[in-house]
């Protein structure tokens, strides 16, 4: 997903104020006496005479900056100008190094900058680009002598950052700290020296080069916050009782940080000049913002997470298309330790952290709270004696997924590996166990995400670094744990084809022997429908008479008991089918025999608190749940495969799926060996789910992301299923079109677009469009920066504006669109929900009466309401 925000409209409380002198303190008459010496720079905000001038063309604020290390200026640049585009400012002040000898300076941003040190211009990088950092030549310079500085810098449009480095005599790049700047001559400031959001994520702190006096009655009705791009509801002001330098002001709702209080994000805090805040010695405090770190220790979680524990870590059966009634479920407290290259497993030995499985372990609910390339699990378990493993079962023990690839050891015996973060795996363990109860269970993870010297696994939207469109990792296991007893031959899968015209399923056991009996019975509730018997090897054909037929409208599902030799199971189907076909001579996407518009969101199934897992089964099924309260019939699930009670889930309720394929790192160019990984756990991972009636579009590429052979991937899709719709480029305006598959696929923001060169075969879908971003303090990700587009009262309008534009496309050939997106997610608050999943942003009775008419409308065989 890429957004470009259509509108920056931070509510910008002092920019009337703003100019030259507004953000310039008047000389203190105490200064003298004031022992604290203000550590920055003086920074001058200028708007550029054109779009693309670069020049410095209106002064519009002055004001002080503790240092250049600006992982974005958005929220600075838009308050001292009034836009956060075409936008220079000047740094000026001194330097002081605490070291003797050759200093390096490094600078890089987004987009040009120059630098000054003394009256040597030593980096000139005056350029239209982002992100190429620039060194200059060593400088002599000596430890505690004041040099002049100055740095220039200008934006053009989309993000903005800048850091300016040094690198002492002797020691390692780092960014040039607050210390070490100076003041220019001339330009006394008054104002807070630093801001920051205190541990408990509920209180600002402001600190000052001299004590305040007492505060005045409703200063906080002059004081603006903008945390991670929000603005912040305030509460009342008072003085730090032990440091009469620090004002404190409560935060209405709580800053997200994480439990070391160093969580990405700044506080930006704006005083207009005008609350009578005054110095202990009298003089006035002017006009100033000020900027400073989250210490917050608060962390964001849904509704759901205080009902987890050891003891009900995912409880339900985890397989809802392949059932049996003895199991246990291994979730639950396992010993964890972080693990390195080529170690051994630890057979025997206590580790000595806990972690709870089955949540990654980089989330909040694994009790760990961090990223580990390599780590180990480990546990005990003991079997059920009337299982009668090994006289008459076989124990088969079964992994949901393991992000990225895992060894098993079985009482120090390993009994499978597997790569592939997204799909399951299971190991037959019978002749690894010990006599007794007690049995030894180790798993070996390995998870490079999208490190540089990795092996590019398909990995969706997971980064080491997360940022903006990137997000936390979710390494280990991250989905179910379970046993049990199955019969030497076992159905492995059941892959169950409908034919809905004939109102007949196919029914093909897999991975058993061949000539076992088999015998497979569908049910109506408790009525039986239909019967079929058979021999494995060979697929049976239920024939079900007047068969219900699965939609969106009616999710209508036969439950199913199949017998395989000595094997019992249990399963359920859903007919329907789908296809493009010519509809007045325009290709359109038709359900059961009839056209059907989808009207889908962008889902990416993250969560604060598990990140890739869902804290319960009730949570995982929530934002499915929201789906059809707000009038959608289809989810796209972008670059991530859920667990197989999620598909239940889309069964049960009626949503069709888009299923995307977990893409590998964009930009990286994959080698011979990654692309038959991808193909290899796209085959996996299309097999595991082909029964599934909700998934109705393979997605086999996006936005270009890790693209090749786009054609021949999406030819070996189709033909490994050719009862589903392939689209082989989710954002053909973004990637490479192989011309073949189903689809053709263009992303809009924020207005809804579709291909402009149709070719009369494929049908026209708006993949991604909307994004409008709304911030809702308390409930969003702890970030540096996010787009926040809409004032929260025209939120509901704004989306119903855009609804129009996808119907207008609907006249002209359009089968669907997929608005961006369902829930906020880490630093992206553009959700229809936030990110904890406990404020749904517009008015759901409207969106759903509007998104139903459109899809009435959009469904006929001639869309109705076309001008």
């Amino acid at each position: 997903m890429r957004i470009r925000p259509f509108g920056k409209r931070l509510t910008l409380l002092l920019v009337a104020a703003l100019g030259a002198a507004g953000l310039t303190a008047a000389p203190s008459a105490g200064a003298a006496d004031d022992p604290v010496e203000v550590h920055g720079l003086k920074g001058e905000y200028y708007t550029q005479s054109a779009p693309g001038a670069f020049d410095f063309h209106e002064l519009k604020a002055t004001g002080f900056d503790p240092n250049l290390d600006f992982a974005t200026l958005e929220p600075r640049l838009s308050f001292a100008t009034g836009q956060s585009d075409d936008v220079n400012v000047r740094w000026t002040g001194k330097i002081v190094p605490e070291k003797t000898g050759p200093t390096t300076f490094s600078v890089i941003g987004d987009n040009g900058f120059r630098l000054w040190v003394g009256d040597r211009l030593v980096i000139d990088h005056w350029v239209d680009d982002w992100d190429r950092e620039q060194t200059a030549q060593p400088i002599e310079l000596t430890a505690g002598q004041s040099y002049d500085f100055k740095v220039e810098y200008f934006e053009h449009f989309g993000g903005s950052n800048l850091h300016v480095r040094w690198t002492p005599p002797g020691g390692t790049k780092t960014a040039v700290p607050q210390s070490a700047f100076r003041l220019p001559d001339g330009f006394d400031y008054d104002g807070a020296i630093d801001t920051t959001v205190r541990a408990d994520g509920r209180t600002l702190q402001l600190d000052f080069a001299q004590p305040l006096a007492a505060l005045p009655a409703g200063l906080t009705d002059h004081l603006d916050a903008v945390i991670g791009g929000a603005t912040w509801p305030l509460g009342a002001a008072r003085l730090d009782p032990r440091d009469p330098t620090s004002l404190l002001v409560t935060l209405k709702e709580p800053v997200v940080g994480n439990k070391t209080g160093t969580a990405p994000g700044l506080a930006d805090v704006r005083y207009d000049g005008e609350g009578g805040l005054r110095g202990r010695d009298g003089n006035v405090v002017n006009t100033f913002w000020s900027s400073g770190g989250n210490r917050s220790t608060y962390e964001l979680s849904t509704p759901w997470a205080d009902d987890v524990s050891a003891h009900n870590a995912h409880p339900e059966y985890p397989r809802p298309q392949l059932t049996r009634a003895d199991w246990r479920n291994l979730n639950g407290s396992w010993q964890f330790a972080a693990a390195a290259a080529g170690d051994r497993p630890p057979v025997g030995k206590n580790l000595r952290e806990r972690i709870l499985v089955p949540y990654p372990v980089e989330s909040q609910l694994s009790g760990i709270e961090r990223h580990e390339d390599r780590m180990w699990y480990r546990r005990t378990f003991t079997v059920p004696a009337d299982w009668r493993i090994g006289s008459a079962q076989r124990l088969q023990l079964n992994f949901g997924a393991v992000d990225w690839q895992a060894e098993v050891y079985v009482n120090g015996t390993k009994v499978t590996e597997h790569k592939g973060g997204y799909d399951k795996f299971s190991a037959d363990v019978t002749d690894a166990l010990k006599p007794g109860r007690t049995q030894e269970l180790i798993v070996g993870v390995y998870d490079p995400t999208d490190a540089a010297d990795g092996e590019n696994p398909p990995l969706g939207k997971q980064r080491l670094d997360p940022s903006g469109i990137w997000y936390t990792p979710s390494s280990g296991i991250w989905q179910t744990v379970w046993m049990e007893p199955v019969a030497a031959d076992h159905v492995d899968t059941l892959k169950l084809t409908p034919d809905a015209a004939k109102g007949t399923v196919t029914v093909a056991p897999q991975g058993v022997r061949s000539g076992l009996p088999v015998t497979v019975t569908a049910y109506d509730g408790k009525r039986k429908v239909a019967s079929a018997t058979g021999r494995s090897g060979t697929p049976l054909t239920l024939r079900i008479p007047h068969a219900r037929l699965w939609s969106p409208d009616d999710p209508f599902l036969y439950d199913l008991k199949v017998s395989v030799g000595k094997d019992r199971v249990g399963s359920y189907v859903g007919l329907r089918s789908i296809s493009v076909e010519q509809v007045d001579g325009v290709p359109r996407t038709v359900l059961n025999g009839e056209p059907i518009f989808m009207m889908a969101t962008l889902d990416q199934g993250f969560w604060p608190d598990g990140l890739h897992t869902a804290p319960t089964d009730e949570a995982l099924a929530y934002d499915l749940k929201l789906h059809k309260q707000l009038g959608f019939n289809s989810v796209r699930k972008h670059i991530k495969v859920e667990p197989d009670r999620w598909f239940y889930w889309a069964d049960r309720l009626g949503l069709m799926v888009w299923q995307d394929m977990p893409a590998m790192t964009a930009g990286v160019n994959p080698s011979t060996a990654a692309r038959a990984e991808y193909e290899r756990e796209m085959k996996q991972i299309m097999d595991e789910h082909i029964s599934s009636p909700s998934v109705v579009m393979w997605v086999t590429f996006n936005e270009g992301w890790g693209q090749y052979d786009m054609a021949r991937v999406a030819d070996q899709a189709k033909a490994w299923d050719p009862t589903r719709l392939v689209n082989s480029m989710s954002g053909l305006n973004l990637g490479a079109d192989g011309g073949t598959g189903d689809i053709m696929d263009e992303h809009g923001y924020p207005s809804p677009a579709l291909p402009p060169h149709p070719d009369g075969r494929r049908a026209l879908v708006t993949g991604e469009y909307g994004g409008l971003g709304l911030a809702v303090p308390g409930h969003a990700w702890s970030v540096q920066q996010s787009y926040v587009d809409v004032d929260p009262s025209a939120y509901t309008d704004g989306y119903l504006e855009k609804l129009d534009e996808v119907h207008a496309l609907a006249c002209q050939g359009s089968n669907g669109a997929v608005y961006t997106q369902i829930s906020d997610v880490e630093g992206e608050l553009n959700g229809l929900v936030t990110y904890d999943r406990k404020v749904v942003k517009p008015d759901v009775k409207r969106i759903r009466a509007a998104q139903r008419a459109l899809i009435d409308d959009a469904s006929r065989a001639e869309p109705a309401g076309c001008a």
